[in-house]
């Protein structure tokens, strides 16, 4: 009985420090944390979103580093502060070119607050199916 109390009780701790690393989601409001490209055709080429997000706390907020999870997706950020209450813009582009089928892909904001030292992230996704192109006829 005694062994059950322990192993529930280090289950706890170890919950409990697991949900802790996730606070610095209150930080920041997305309006989406995944964005879903549905079906896009690879001979169209690169596709687009926006991941608006606000700053939540009462000092600015700086991105020191947007970073996608693969070099076929590019993410491009306001190198400036963003103040308390207003929001800033995550501009993610990916490219379908030789990549047929479905794709989900993270991109990792690394952000510092005011007066603080220690940097915070928050992931937001893509995610897809590529339709390949066609493929060309043999010549005869």
């Amino acid at each position: 009985m005694k062994a059950k109390v322990f192993f529930l009780s280090l289950m706890c701790l170890i919950c409990g420090s697991v949900l802790a690393q996730e606070a610095p989601a209150a930080d920041l409001e997305f309006n989406e944390r995944v964005h879903d490209f549905g079906q896009i055709n690879e001979e169209n080429g690169k596709v687009t979103t926006f991941f608006e997000f606000t700053n939540l706390t009462n000092v600015p907020l700086t991105l020191t580093n947007v970073r996608a999870s693969c070099g076929c997706t590019t993410p491009q950020w306001s190198k400036e502060p963003i103040a308390p209450g207003k929001k800033g813009v995550i501009t993610v582009t990916y490219n379908p070119k030789g990549r047929p089928g479905n794709f989900n892909k993270s991109i990792t904001l690394t952000y510092v607050l005011a007066g603080d030292t220690e940097s915070k992230t928050a992931v937001v996704n893509i995610r897809g199916e590529v339709i390949p192109a066609p493929k060309p006829e043999p010549a005869q």
